[in-house]
């Protein structure tokens, strides 16, 4: 066993050392008169035909807001910020008309890889790269066979500018273009060739976290610039790239939408809490963070507004009004007889529409339509039956009663056992209640009993009326408590259905709403 391998070993040596000098010697037979800038054609008249192709590796990044994409791409030339950072082969293939031999003349070698700069190769350049150094390919050797063909596929990181729409962030697609051409060699002398018709290679692409990839078409476009009548080639890609929202979904719009619920709850919290406007002004806060935050994320231009921005404005809009309306609820809820009167519209509409259109009920008054129009067509009785008769009124009905009855012709029989007293009091009441104010009537013919009766009439009055107006401001206090709530009631129907109206609004204009 051990002589066998000895042998094989021997004759991979001798195979090896056979080999050698044919390539040698067809290297120099093939560089010593080779000239790298001669263009490879056998008739100068016509375009070198270059077969350009491209194999997408990984998308490194999105920089949305410098507008560049990095990609990872070899160049498959067949002699092939905003900013789109990619890893990408590109494949040059074109046929050199001084690199041909005969294989049998060589010992059989039918092909050789040379460095790129003994070769003249096509100076197929990124038109839009964002590169420091504009060319971002690591230069590996070409392959050459005895036909003449050869191929040069440099794999490089590629910076390319791309002109992001932020019009439905985070709801978006993105084409990020990628213009390849010669630098020097117009149409009439380098003509460049789609490999695949398809568009790019993507059979060994890296799926990326953040993007998914939709496709890489490819056109090829023949473009006369202003410098230069001769027409000039390129080959431009199209990256589409489709955003995938899973985390902005979960990270941005549903804190959002729990933010705004939680504005909506500040109007069912009672005002004497005394935390309702510390709530509104803590959320407005932090529907600002989240706004910042999207600003951070997404390009600074004035172009577009994002479609995320706009629901972050309508929450925050509805966030803010919802602050200036706790405001209004706080300021009716503690007004007070002294320094307020309320005014017959909001009466009209915060304690009779409003509260039967929201079916709030209140305590000791009916609100339905039939009361609402009752009380509007009868206002003036409302307000004269509104508290009972007071102490004064009936005190008026007794002397209007003792006025309409005739005297007796008795005054001890007709009075009984009150005495003739009782005559004297009723004639000096009726004369001191119609006019109380004036004490010469009273003093004039009267005793010192019925300037006492007087006094307590007047005291009599004082009181009612003290009664009178505290039942009318405990009233009005009610009235401004309960039209505060309405405010309360109607702020939380109002604010519920634009949060909701927002929310899919935005969900159904989106393009896609979630791609993991």
């Amino acid at each position: 066993m051990a002589p066998m391998l000895a042998a094989l070993a021997l004759l991979a040596l001798i195979s090896v050392s056979e080999q050698g000098p044919h390539e040698k010697r067809l290297l120099n037979s093939l560089l010593n008169s080779y000239n790298t800038l001669e263009r490879p054609v056998a008739n100068e008249s016509e375009p070198l035909e270059v077969k350009f192709g491209l194999t997408l590796q990984q998308i490194i990044d999105v920089d949305e807001k410098n507008q560049i994409l990095t990609t990872n791409v070899w160049l498959n030339l067949d002699e092939k910020n905003q900013l789109l950072i990619t890893n990408i082969w590109l494949s040059l293939e074109w046929n050199d008309y001084n690199l041909r031999w005969n294989d049998s003349d060589y010992g059989g070698v039918k092909d050789l890889r040379i460095t790129p700069n003994k070769l003249w190769k096509p100076d197929v350049l990124m038109y839009n790269s964002a590169d420091e150094g504009f060319d971002g390919t690591y230069q590996t050797n070409v392959v050459v066979r005895n036909n003449g063909s050869c191929l040069y596929v440099p794999p490089g990181i590629f910076k390319s500018t791309c002109k992001i729409d932020i019009t439905w962030f985070p709801f978006d697609d993105q084409h990020c273009d990628m213009k390849f051409g010669s630098w020097t060699y117009d149409g009439n002398q380098l003509d460049l060739v789609l490999k695949d018709e398809a568009g790019g290679d993507l059979s060994d692409f890296i799926t990326n976290g953040e993007w998914y990839l939709i496709g890489m078409p490819g056109k090829k476009n023949t473009i006369t610039y202003a410098c230069c009548p001769e027409p000039y080639v390129d080959v431009t890609f199209t990256i589409m790239i489709r955003r995938r929202t899973l985390y902005y979904f979960f990270n941005l719009i549903v804190p959002c939408v729990l933010i705004s619920s939680m504005a909506l709850l500040g109007f069912t919290l009672p005002p004497d809490s005394g935390e309702k406007l510390t709530l509104g002004v803590t959320i407005l806060l932090s529907q600002t963070v989240f706004s910042l935050l999207v600003g951070h994320v997404i390009t600074k231009t004035s172009e577009a507004i994002p479609l995320i921005g706009t629901y972050f404005n309508c929450i925050m809009f509805m966030v803010a009004s919802s602050v200036v309306l706790t405001v209004v609820v706080l300021n009716y809820h503690h007004r007070t007889a002294d320094i307020h009167e309320m005014p017959q519209w909001i009466k009209t509409v915060f304690l009779q529409w409003l509260p039967w259109i929201l079916r709030m009920s209140r305590p000791g008054k009916k609100i339905t339509r039939k009361t609402i129009m009752m009380s509007n067509r009868m206002r003036e009785l409302e307000l004269k039956e509104r508290s009972s008769k007071s102490l004064l009124a009936n005190v008026l009905d007794i002397d209007d009663d003792f006025r309409h009855v005739p005297p007796p012709p008795n005054s001890t029989a007709s009075t009984g056992n009150l005495g003739p007293g009782c005559s004297i009091f009723r004639t000096d009441f009726r004369r001191s209640f119609v006019r109380p104010s004036t004490m010469e009537d009273v003093g004039g013919g009267l005793g010192s009993h019925h300037r006492e009766l007087h006094l307590i009439l007047r005291e009599l009055q004082f009181i009612t009326a003290r009664m009178k107006k505290a039942d009318e401001e405990a009233e009005l206090i009610s009235d401004w408590k309960f039209a505060a709530m309405v405010v309360d009631r109607f702020c939380l129907f109002v604010f519920t259905l634009f949060t909701i109206i927002a929310t899919v609004a935005v969900l159904l204009s989106a393009p896609h709403i979630i791609v993991q």
